[in-house]
């Protein structure tokens, strides 16, 4: 039985954690179907250091392929050399993150290797010996179960979906051959924009805090930050369409269907009405907490949580008992 390829991915030289996501995912599969997870690293010199952290996570063998210009993302030599990789081994299935660069990457592997690609997975199930992809359509408001008919399925999984779960294996570490040079690459990453900081990406955040237009003023935002800070260093600021479009808060915290899609283990959404657009980015978090003066607002209907109120009195209140946990 052929393996199952986890793609990881890295960031100034760490590892991010949605690669033990992929191969906690990839080990689900392969495990049902006897095959061994393999992961697959492309960076600058020195990415073979996460060999170790990734054979831990559960990869029987770990290919990484190293060059001066990966310092950054590089989407033509990325792509070529994991199609060139992926051709080569012939894995069952090969699962990229959903992530900023995933996106990216995942459909100009398929491309080069004329496969199909089902992207933004939430669920992997095997049926009948067939790997079946649950992903959500029409704005999140229904889920489409998919099978791939090829002999390599590729389908790129949603962050913070599928836990990690180490299934430490041998880690074997082999090198992968990078197809080309910067000389042969069309497109270049020149400049990478980041945010401030310290500042944790909404996407990857196990915990969002998010604001709408009911928070009435960018004035009135640092009783979020406060809620967030209260809340630890794994909790990121979130913000609907409405109060990116105003201009209260950057674009990178968007979330809903023109932002980012995020799956947190916990999502408050502070007097945010709950549009399809902004639950098309939020719908598959983990516990949804919202708080809204409107007791018919959409958000209750996804809620775990509601609480009926004016946000400007409930939230110093909330964060306040927060605290009073955090510090017993």
């Amino acid at each position: 039985m052929p393996a199952i390829l986890a793609v990881a991915e890295q960031r100034d030289g760490s590892l991010r954690a949605v690669s033990r996501e992929m191969i906690s995912a990839a080990h689900s599969i392969a495990t049902a179907l006897g095959a061994d997870v393999h992961a697959a690293l492309v960076g600058p010199p020195g990415a073979e250091a996460h060999a170790d952290a990734l054979g831990h996570a559960g990869a029987a063998a770990v290919h990484v392929a190293t060059h001066e210009a990966f310092v950054r993302y590089s989407p033509d030599g990325f792509a070529a050399t994991l199609a060139d990789h992926i051709r080569a081994a012939g894995y069952w299935a090969v699962f990229f993150p959903a992530s900023a660069m995933g996106k990216d990457l995942a459909p100009r592997v398929a491309a080069r290797l004329r496969l199909p690609l089902v992207t933004d997975a939430t669920a992997l199930e095997l049926e009948a010996g067939e790997l079946v992809v649950t992903r959500p359509i029409l704005a999140g408001r229904a889920f489409a179960r998919v099978a791939l008919d090829a002999d390599t399925r590729i389908v790129s999984l949603r962050p913070n979906v599928f836990a990690p779960h180490d299934e430490p294996a041998s880690g074997t570490l082999n090198s992968m051959p990078v197809n080309g040079s910067p000389a042969d690459w069309k497109t270049v990453v020149t400049d990478v924009s980041s945010d401030a900081a310290g500042q944790l990406d909404v996407a990857e955040a196990p915990v969002i805090v998010a604001g709408g237009r009911g928070m009435k003023g960018p004035e009135n935002w640092n009783l979020l930050e406060d809620l967030r800070n209260a809340l630890g260093p794994k909790a990121a600021m979130g913000a609907s369409r409405a109060v990116v479009d105003a201009g209260w808060r950057p674009h990178a915290e968007q979330v809903g269907q023109t932002g980012k899609t995020v799956s947190p283990r916990l999502y408050f959404a502070v007097a945010i009405s709950g549009a399809m657009q902004h639950l098309a980015g939020m719908r598959s978090s983990g516990t949804i907490v919202a708080i809204n003066k409107d007791a018919d607002a959409p958000i209750f209907k996804v809620a775990d949580y509601g609480i009926v109120g004016d946000a400007m009195e409930i939230l110093p209140r909330l964060t306040a008992e927060i605290r009073k946990l955090h510090s017993t």
